[in-house]
């Protein structure tokens, strides 16, 4: 393989790019065979013609982390591309990201698209992210096949695709394994379709977190289906933080195969993932979180099938668990320690196995919690 390396490189890019956006339907090769070492660059699509096409054939890796500026955030960058813009081919996207991951200074997003519309990501590897492998950004009209991310289980915070403030997205047909969420999907993010997706390792596909910093956080009409997720810590996961507000609402996760996975079915609006536990204290609001489905989610769990911990003051309600077969993978029939658990939630919840019955406080019908929901704070 040639390796191709010159200390232009990115303005080499960066005139491609420039020449393709004068024209209807053109494109940016980068070939096979060949690796470019190529810094922090950003595709800006202000001024470009309809419906570029971006090849990538060959390899682009990311210098030494010695070489990036302090409290770079991104790496490569399609921004403001409201005609239509297309990522696609065989080749690789590699962040070498064992450079970064031990260290304390801000690491960057591999690939990033901003402010765009029209968005096809097809075929392409994205590897070794210092960060996130695959973000989208403020983009209507997203869709994402056939795509891997790959990095070690204990990278941290390398969610394979992270969504955040995007609509009419859909991700299927791809492989994510990281080492955070395989899909996460944050606040702003509606009509989003997942499915036809093997996740792991990982942490499972994710709504949230919501609602850190008390803000306002609203995610809706989610569809994740059709789903493999393998030695994960979870499966299907909701996540807020405690004070915040806003909603999480008609949400679909069916057909989901688990193996070897931690909490395949996830609701949480206690999360807090910083080490000084004060700062997660106990608060009154929260994100509500309505209208959630689990169906026909399968396979072996290790450590608790359903875990459910809801608002004492924003209870879930209309959580709906049908056709749920879980066991654990040591093969042993569950025992108390690893029975599922239920806070505050309400809904129709029937699970095949295992046959030891949901903990904690929770109810069949939505009456006796939704008079604790507050809608003028809580609906989007």
């Amino acid at each position: 393989m040639s390796f191709q390396m010159y200390s232009n490189a990115m303005q080499a890019f960066r005139d491609a790019w420039m020449d393709a956006c004068k024209v209807v339907n053109s494109a940016v090769l980068v070939p096979a065979r060949f690796t470019f070492l190529v810094g922090p660059v950003s595709f800006d699509g202000s001024n470009c013609q309809p419906n570029i096409v971006f090849k990538l054939e060959g390899t682009i890796i990311a210098p030494d982390p010695r070489a990036w500026h302090n409290g770079t955030s991104q790496w490569i960058v399609f921004a403001k591309l409201n005609r239509g813009v297309t990522v696609t081919g065989r080749g690789i996207i590699d962040g070498r990201g064992l450079g970064w991951w031990n260290r304390k200074s801000t690491r960057p997003t591999a690939l990033r698209f901003y402010g765009s519309s029209d968005v096809r990501v097809e075929g392409i590897t994205i590897q070794n992210s210092p960060r996130c492998h695959l973000k989208f950004e403020n983009c209507r009209g997203v869709e994402v096949k056939d795509v891997t991310a790959s990095s070690p289980p204990d990278s941290p915070n390398t969610d394979g695709i992270l969504l955040s403030n995007s609509m009419h997205v859909r991700i299927f047909s791809s492989n994510l394994a990281c080492g955070d969420d395989c899909v996460s999907i944050i606040a702003g993010c509606s009509n989003v379709t997942v499915e036809n997706v093997r996740c792991g390792p990982g942490h499972g596909i994710s709504i949230g977190s919501l609602g850190e910093k008390e803000t306002r956080e609203c995610v809706s009409d989610i569809i994740v289906r059709n789903i493999s997720i393998h030695n994960s810590t979870n499966g299907a996961r909701i996540k807020t933080w405690q004070g915040g507000s806003g909603s999480v609402h008609n949400v679909q996760f069916s057909n989901i195969n688990v193996s070897h996975v931690g909490r395949p079915i996830v609701i949480n609006q206690f999360y807090c993932d910083v080490k000084d536990r004060k700062k997660c204290a106990n608060k009154t609001a929260s994100v509500a979180v309505s209208g959630i489905t689990f169906r026909n989610i399968y396979g072996t769990y290790t450590v608790k099938p359903v875990d459910l911990a809801c608002s004492d003051s924003v209870p879930c309600t209309g959580v709906n668990l049908n056709a749920i077969d879980l066991n654990p993978s040591t093969g042993k029939k569950p025992t108390l320690d690893n029975a599922p658990y239920c806070w505050k939630a309400s809904g129709e919840m029937n699970l095949t196995t295992p046959t030891v019955p949901l903990s904690g406080g929770c109810s069949k019908t939505d009456k006796r919690l939704n008079k604790r929901v507050r809608p003028d704070r809580d609906v989007c």
